[in-house]
């Protein structure tokens, strides 16, 4: 059986959950543009969302910064797992996070 290139490269790739934590006190606007750019990253490193899901907004066990409150947004992700680095030092220096968590789910 011939294999094409579309199988082929799903798969190379792998499903990974994102958490994000915003500060609980941002608006829809910061939401709406960290989203945004996490699908541009995504669309660059040729990954998708598979499913999205806002938490809503938590109490923090400890104070991060000036925040007592999370804003948490899940994310159910497929990447080529070369990409994931990047994504990663992505994540690290954007200033709209506080916290994120990236993990590979067992397929």
């Amino acid at each position: 059986m011939i294999q094409s290139s579309h199988d082929i490269l799903q798969v190379a790739m792998n499903k990974y959950e994102l958490t994000l934590v915003l500060d609980g006190k941002s608006g829809a606007a910061k939401k709406k543009k960290v989203v945004e750019t996490l699908e541009k990253t995504l669309k660059i490193f040729k990954g998708a969302i598979a499913e999205s899901k806002e938490w809503g907004v938590k109490e923090l066990a400890y104070k991060l910064g000036k925040s007592e409150t999370g804003l948490y947004l899940y994310f159910e992700l497929e990447l080529d797992p070369k990409s994931v680095k990047a994504l990663n030092d992505k994540l690290r220096v954007d200033p709209d996070l506080i916290r994120y968590l990236l993990i590979r789910k067992d397929n």
